[in-house]
């Protein structure tokens, strides 16, 4: 016998895990109300009792169900599970259903394939910022953008989740703790995150920055043994371009990443719109912002000044001086390890650290001038070299040309791009004359020239679509028509029946019924109330039945006249006549009058039968001739 499924608010069914974090479980689920497939993330038991968990989880639901965006995953409901620990007491856990995406984690493609082609790469991480610049305009801060929170759907679609530890740009100067808890995962920890104080937009952009780096070297920028050692690095050291790990990385992706992990958040990128924008450039092979080489020829310049970490701490007029460090943080702080889960207690950022100036500083101050004279040398030379290769690039890209990718599927057209060192941008676009998979249309078109490494944007099909019917029951018909409309659907068919259930020219139902899932292309039905109605035969029903029958229809009842009859085989009250005959249309609301029978008086007959009198003897006579007696006659 199979055991019943749990059940969430009378609703949700929970199936398997599909992924696991650090705080909660994701279940495939099922909406039994909408019928329709769903993700359900289910606190973990062990944690429903933490108050600061709860908050956390319970704010992700708040956070993201405002947020409305195709590149973030929907948040449709949340409640409360409630379950009886181990100790025989009531728990109440937290449960938030939201879209499920068929896919895979950008953590996990990262691990099965390794670092992205520059193109691809830039286009991920362009789809995310498109994520951010919503959530930011809606007054959201993510605060733990990285790989593992970004969803790459089966079709190619990117998918931010998880605003468990997102706030409000208004009160992102707030903690979760009275102990300023730091929040968020060490690798991509932005500096005013390390240090505890207020985060804003552009610390999603840094934590962006860095998930560029990885997308770009497959490796995360600062590595340590530990969470606590990798935040140091993230305030105080310098990141290493990304064509140093991975020679393939073009000179611009370097000025891009970089200017976006810029320590100091005035002068990285501000908005999520100027990073994307310059993505978009280098990926077009058109010039990046003045802003992005400038952040670059300052780290070049720093690189050439040698080992002095006061320098490596703020390139590119960032990260403050060189005893900028991790504030000191009381017990209490989070941050995630590698995994993504909560790190353990000697992972928390408890220490106060300071550079101080050493005494001797001024003994040395000749040659620091010295060396820094050879660091503007150094600078000029590498930022000269620099500046030839990214002309060189943008001047004279190899050129190859694109190939005729209609009618392809996206795995065809996937392999041959990759033939000529070309990517591909997929768009999925409803279609109601392309087999869905096929591609309907490309840009840049076919045998057009364009730079090695460039994207190159097909629109596939994914079928008409489907949508439910809505409902439109009572509607006047131009409201009716426009709903259908309004649907997806088409222009619907109108049928006009004779049905007494609606007034005249308001809608009665649809073919196919509401809510019935059909592809966007099919026609649907309106049934029209035409205001008219058929007179129903009523001879020979009784009064009562026939009454019944012609109010059902909305028509008025009326008896003209009662005939008598002396038939006996016709009850009284039975119909004998209507004065409109059988199946004549009449307008809702018409008078149908009937004569019926009643029953004649019967007239009684008495007859009576007078008995015969007694007989008597008849009377004598004497005849006088003989005197004999006779009796008369």
């Amino acid at each position: 016998m199979t055991a019943p499924r749990r059940l969430l608010g009378g609703r949700y069914e929970v199936g398997a895990v599909i992924g696991r974090g650090g705080m909660a479980d994701v279940h495939a689920g099922f909406d039994t109300r909408l019928s329709r497939p769903v993700a359900i993330k289910l606190m973990r038991s062990d944690l429903a009792r933490d108050n600061n968990f709860l908050a956390r989880f319970r704010r992700e639901a708040q956070s993201a169900a405002g947020l409305n965006h195709p590149a973030i995953v929907a948040i449709f409901d949340s409640g409360e599970d409630e379950l009886i620990d181990p100790s025989g007491a009531p728990a109440h856990v937290p449960f938030i259903v939201m879209e499920i995406v068929e896919g895979r984690t950008l953590r996990e493609y990262l691990t099965t394939i390794g670092p992205l082609p520059p193109a691809e790469a830039a286009q991920v991480t362009e789809q995310v910022l498109g994520a951010l610049a919503y959530s930011h305009r809606m007054g959201i801060v993510h605060r733990d953008i990285k790989p593992a929170n970004v969803m790459i759907s089966s079709t190619g679609e990117v998918k931010v989740m998880d605003f468990g530890i997102a706030r409000a740009l208004s009160d992102s100067a707030a903690t979760m703790t009275q102990t300023q808890a730091v929040m968020g995962t060490a690798q991509y920890l932005s500096p005013e995150q390390a240090q505890g104080k207020p985060v804003d937009a552009r610390s999603d952009l840094y934590s962006t920055g860095c998930m560029l780096f990885e997308l770009l070297t497959g490796r995360t920028p600062f590595v340590g043994d530990t969470p606590v050692s990798i935040a140091y690095q993230h305030v105080g050291e310098l990141p290493t371009p990304p064509s140093a790990i991975r020679s393939a990385v073009p000179a611009a992706y370097d000025a891009i990443t970089l200017h976006a992990m810029v320590k100091d958040r005035e002068a990285r990128y501000q908005t999520a719109a100027e990073f994307r924008a310059d993505l978009l450039a280098a990926r077009e092979g058109r010039p990046i912002s003045a802003a992005a080489l400038g952040t670059v020829a300052g780290v070049a310049g720093v690189a050439g000044a040698g080992a002095g970490s006061g320098l490596r701490s703020g390139y590119a007029a960032g990260g403050g001086d060189a005893t900028a460090v991790l504030s000191e943080i009381p017990g209490g702080g989070v941050v995630d390890g590698p995994s993504g889960s909560p790190g353990s207690a000697d992972e928390l950022l408890t220490t106060a650290v300071a550079r101080r100036e050493s005494p001797d500083a001024p003994k040395r101050r000749g040659a620091a001038y010295v060396l820094l004279s050879l660091a503007a040398v150094a600078a000029l030379v590498l930022l000269f070299l620099l500046g030839r290769d990214l002309l060189a690039s943008n001047a004279k890209p190899e050129q190859v040309g694109v190939p005729y990718l209609v009618g392809q599927t996206e795995q065809q057209a996937r392999a041959l791009l990759a033939t000529r060192k070309l990517v591909i941008d997929i768009r999925n676009v409803t279609n109601a004359t392309v087999k869905a998979g096929l591609i309907i249309d490309q840009t840049p078109k076919a045998d057009e020239q364009v730079a090695v490494g460039s994207a190159v944007q097909v629109l596939i099909s994914s079928g008409p679509g489907q949508g439910a019917v809505p409902s439109v029951a009572g509607a006047p018909k131009d409201a009716a028509v426009t709903a259908i409309k309004l649907a997806g659907f088409g222009e619907p068919g109108i049928v006009v029946v004779d049905d007494p259930s609606q007034a005249k020219d308001v809608a009665i139902s649809t073919d196919p019924a509401a809510g019935t899932v059909i592809p966007l292309t099919n026609q649907i039905t309106i049934k029209i109330a035409s205001g008219k109605v058929a007179v129903p035969g009523l001879v020979d029903q009784l009064t009562v039945s026939a009454q019944a029958t012609v109010t059902g229809l909305k028509l008025v009842y009326e008896i003209a006249q009662r005939i008598p009859t002396s038939d006996t085989n016709i009850l009284e009250g039975t119909v004998l006549a209507q004065d409109v005959p059988a199946g004549t249309l009449v307008d809702v609301g018409s008078t149908v009058r009937v004569s019926i029978a009643i029953r004649v008086a019967a007239t009684v007959t008495v007859t009576t039968t007078r008995p015969d009198p007694p007989p008597t003897s008849p009377p004598t006579r004497t005849t006088p001739a003989t005197g004999t007696r006779t009796t008369a006659p």
